[in-house]
């Protein structure tokens, strides 16, 4: 039984996965940004992040382990990345989102960050 479960949930994930950067769980894509931007830094480091796309609208984006400073990226997570939730896709790629005061690398990167995940979207959903 727990064979046949295993195999079953391998399959499921397979077809789930479009590439190594975006897959698809319903009717969300998700791209993962750790592998299509690795030249972008912070202040410590890459800051990858994961962008939610339903209906060609970005529904959410969420910070993956970086190696920021906790105090500094904090106000990042939660003043920059959600001016992109409801954003169309298509202008998360060109639109100009103001940093946060004091975390200017960190906010430039994940900015970059999503710009490139965007433009991977529009070129590979």
């Amino acid at each position: 039984m727990k064979r046949i479960s295993f195999v079953v949930l391998a399959t499921l994930c397979i077809a789930m996965t479009i590439d190594e950067v975006i897959r698809k769980e319903n009717d969300t894509y998700i791209v993962n940004t750790t592998t299509i931007a690795t030249d972008v830094k912070g202040f410590n480091g890459n800051t990858p992040v994961e962008i939610y796309i339903e209906g060609d609208t970005i529904r959410k984006v969420v910070a993956l382990k970086n190696n920021e400073t906790p105090r500094f990226f904090k106000p990042v997570e939660e003043r920059l990345l959600p001016r992109y939730t409801g954003m169309a896709i298509n202008m998360a790629d060109s639109v100009e989102v103001d940093g946060i005061t004091g975390a200017t690398y960190s906010s430039d990167a994940i900015k970059e960050n999503i710009r490139r995940g965007a433009k991977y979207y529009a070129e590979h959903k």
